[in-house]
């Protein structure tokens, strides 16, 4: 059997933060691994370093294959009534499959850090919302936009 780790230092790394005034505080990287607009796929892998950072308030709209490759992935739903749902926990070596129904949703790492592989399947290239704390979508990022994104700012 074959036993390898992913290696980070081997890719290129954007950096995402948030307002500093913002409530939740908005801190990750990502890299692209690759995609297939025709096909309507885009792989990536999001890395948070356990400073309490999480990506921006966000509602999955495509299929999005999850594996956590290193450290966890902690998340909390927002409910229609806008509260936190429970807390979840992915750890190194977990799966899940999240549809394009999911609720917008609250993501980080753990205390130290996290690295996650997202495989996410579109038809029509529309990855995810970001919502804003009344879960009003501000803006749409399409597997174009997030390619177009990575490439100005890696």
């Amino acid at each position: 059997m074959i036993n390898g780790t992913f290696d980070p230092s081997r890719y290129q790394w954007r950096e995402v933060t948030g307002d500093p005034a913002s409530s939740i505080k908005i801190h990750h990287d990502y890299t692209i691994l690759g995609h297939d607009l025709d096909a309507g796929t885009l792989d990536m892998v999001v890395r948070w370093h356990g400073d309490g950072g999480h990506c921006p308030l966000h509602r999955h709209t495509a299929t999005t294959t999850v594996i956590v490759l290193e450290g966890e992935q902690h998340l909390w739903d927002i409910e229609d009534d806008g509260s936190l749902g429970d807390h979840r926990v992915r750890r190194a070596g977990d799966y899940a499959l999240c549809s394009d129904e999911a609720k917008p949703h609250l993501e980080r790492g753990g205390e130290e850090g996290g690295l996650v592989f997202f495989g996410a399947h579109s038809p029509t290239g529309l990855l995810y919302e970001i919502v804003d704390e009344d879960q009003n979508v501000i803006s749409n990022v399409t597997m174009e936009s997030l390619l177009a994104d990575f490439a100005a700012n890696a």
